[in-house]
């Protein structure tokens, strides 16, 4: 499957945080899930959680030998996005870079359509 074939993009760096933080844990299932929830500032926010699940419908990436879960009602919103890991003054975190998005808050994990 090329890149261009991929609804989203999975880095290098997320993969490698999320393979160092399940080595730390005692279950090699784990996938880090990416979801879509509405609140935050702008309407709707993105979470972050580890799934050992994969639900009828995901849609799974891998990269690193570990792997990104999307659930369809959420992967709707992020087509096209990237999910990013960054270390900064604002401390470490993942990220969604979401072309879809209008707009977006100061803290950057919530957005509006």
């Amino acid at each position: 499957m090329s890149e261009m074939n991929i609804p989203l993009i999975f880095t290098d760096a997320a993969a490698n945080k999320v393979k160092s933080l399940i080595e730390g844990e005692d279950n090699p299932n784990l996938r880090l899930r990416v979801y879509i929830t509405g609140g935050g500032c702008s309407g709707f926010q993105y979470g972050f959680t580890f799934d050992d699940q994969v639900n009828d419908g995901d849609l799974t990436i891998e990269n690193q030998n570990v792997g990104l879960v999307v659930d369809p009602m959420s992967l709707q919103y992020l087509i096209g996005g990237t999910v990013d890991y960054i270390e900064g003054l604002e401390g470490s975190r993942f990220i969604v870079n979401n072309p879809n998005a209008s707009s977006t808050c100061g803290c950057g994990s919530s957005f509006s359509i």
